[in-house]
């Protein structure tokens, strides 16, 4: 991993523009005592922007958990995360509202929508409630990406699977946020549905610079990956670039021998 340059001023991160998300020696445990479980260890990462990072590793590994303490949707014990020059690690609740209000995107694995709202309101709901509304030339562009022209109007019991996680692709990127987390996005779906979304995600990278972290349990899903981490123990333990699915599964099998 490239070194960067990184200097702290009043809280801020001032280092590499090729860095959209960072953390150092990030920790986090659960319970006490005899049964207490050390989820993360110490992790220093770099997310590259306009990339795609793939997290993978064993169950209990500690990849739901970095992945929520980046977004700041959890807390660390202890360590320092940003994104672009903003310190998350350093927020109270209402900064930390506002930076996931602006700057952040976020994929679930069950869609997440409103069944009383349309494709459209569902999209739009995040910002509406944060008193904004899309810039109209961005959201027709995001719109025909992500192949929901024909289905704004539509309430999610009326859409597939593929189709309803369009949707939350769609509404996890209508603010344009400096990165978007996916957790497990296409673990809800059948193989031919997480094809055409994993396409997606890889067009939204390579098409508008969108900066992504994932994390997957499949080894197909990580491939699309600019660059795969691997957790085991609640560390980073391997980093691999540009790898196929045979490396990925190969560096899982490797992990849970080990």
């Amino acid at each position: 991993m490239a070194a960067v340059d990184v200097q702290q001023q009043n809280g801020a991160r001032v280092g590499s523009p090729d860095v959209a998300v960072e953390a150092r020696e990030i920790t986090r445990h659960y319970g006490e005592g005899e049964t207490t479980v050390h989820a993360l260890r110490g992790v220093d990462l770099e997310v590259r922007a306009e990339q795609l990072t793939a997290v993978m590793g064993p169950s209990g590994s500690g990849k739901s958990t970095l992945m929520h303490i980046l977004a700041g949707l959890d807390y660390p014990d202890g360590g320092q995360v940003w994104i672009g020059d903003t310190e998350v690690t350093g927020l109270d609740d209402a900064g930390l509202t506002a930076l996931r209000r602006d700057h952040i995107g976020f994929i679930f694995q069950f869609f997440n929508l409103l069944p009383m709202l349309t494709a459209e309101e569902n999209i739009l709901l995040p910002l509406e409630i944060a008193g904004g509304k899309p810039e109209a030339g961005w959201y027709a562009e995001l719109i025909a990406k992500v192949g929901l022209e024909e289905r704004r109007t539509h309430r999610p019991s009326e859409l597939s699977g593929g189709q309803q996680q369009r949707v939350a692709v769609a509404r996890a990127l209508a603010s344009r946020p400096t990165v978007m987390f996916a957790d497990e996005p296409t673990g809800n779906l059948d193989s031919t549905t997480s094809s055409e979304i994993l396409e997606l995600m890889r067009g939204l990278v390579d098409s508008f610079g969108q900066t992504t972290v994932m994390v997957t349990h499949d080894p197909h899903a990580a491939a699309i990956a600019d660059r795969v981490l691997f957790l085991a123990d609640g560390l980073i333990v391997r980093d691999l670039e540009s790898c196929d699915a045979h490396d990925v599964i190969t560096t899982m099998e490797e992990l849970r021998a080990a």
